[in-house]
């Protein structure tokens, strides 16, 4: 009898680029900081979803410059980061995978032919080798710090457009939890100490189990020390910017620690 090869559906290349980079896996902090859209990659053989340049470079692809900010603030922190390296447009890492926009058909652009129609063997493929992956990074280092006996602190880093349907959004930052608060209140706490800056508490976002995947799971679920925190892309936007919130992130967890040790 012939045996019969049955081969998966393959998204990515050995000459493409990983899922996840893992930077600083040695990093003496607390913090574990996770950045879920930190590029607008696409694998090749996805012929770029049939998106403009344009698209690309645009939010609906990533959070623009949250990636560089999280680079910065992993040196400057000594923290261990866990980087996504392909585009939300692939798939989001930062929804279940049973969501209607895990793969998402549409943005505000319009829609995404490229993903309409997908079978499951191709849906399957970019769970298998760009979700899943990341999140078993995640995972994995969670769990040595958990055996370890090592305090625990998830910092998700993401930005939002300036404006969304035409309404303007007024915030500089915004910080996200749920059922565990006082991480997020303590960043808060200390951010509005600049008078300058405008903080929104669960705004523009907030934890919902339809539309996050990584702080329900990863945080709530361990019940760990976590936040999201949300900057607003125009201050991030080039390397000045991405520069001055990895300055004021590094100053603000230091305090935030101690903080935590005089408590």
């Amino acid at each position: 009898m012939t045996a019969i090869d049955v081969r998966l559906p393959t998204l990515l290349a050995d000459t493409d680029a990983p899922p996840t980079t893992v930077i600083r896996p040695e990093g003496r902090s607390d913090f574990l900081l996770v950045c879920d859209h930190a590029s607008r990659q696409i694998p090749p053989s996805l012929n770029e979803l049939g998106l403009t340049e344009v698209e690309q470079r645009s939010h609906i692809a990533w959070d623009i410059g949250a990636g560089a900010v999280v680079r910065q603030l992993a040196d400057r922190l000594d923290a261990t980061a866990v980087t996504q390296n392909y585009s939300r447009l692939v798939i989001d890492c930062n929804r279940p995978l049973d969501a209607p926009d895990s793969i998402r058909t549409r943005s505000e652009r319009g829609p995404i032919a490229a993903n309409t129609g997908l079978n499951q063997q191709e849906r399957e493929a970019r769970q298998r080798e760009i979700f899943l992956p990341y999140h078993e990074a995640i995972r994995s280092i969670l769990d040595e710090r958990a055996q370890a006996g090592r305090t625990m602190q998830l910092v998700a880093i993401h930005s939002f457009t300036p404006v969304m349907d035409r309404v303007a959004r007024p915030w500089h930052v915004g910080l996200m939890a749920r059922h565990h608060t006082a991480l997020a209140e303590t960043f808060a706490r200390l951010l509005r100490r600049d008078r300058r800056l405008h903080v929104g508490m669960n705004e523009p976002y907030a934890i919902d189990d339809d539309m996050d995947y990584t702080l329900p799971i990863h945080g709530e679920q361990r019940g760990i020390a976590h936040v999201g925190i949300e900057i607003r892309q125009d201050l991030i936007g080039d390397a000045d910017g991405q520069a001055t919130w990895a300055g004021r992130l590094a100053n603000l967890f230091g305090h935030a620690l101690n903080a935590a040790e005089h408590r």
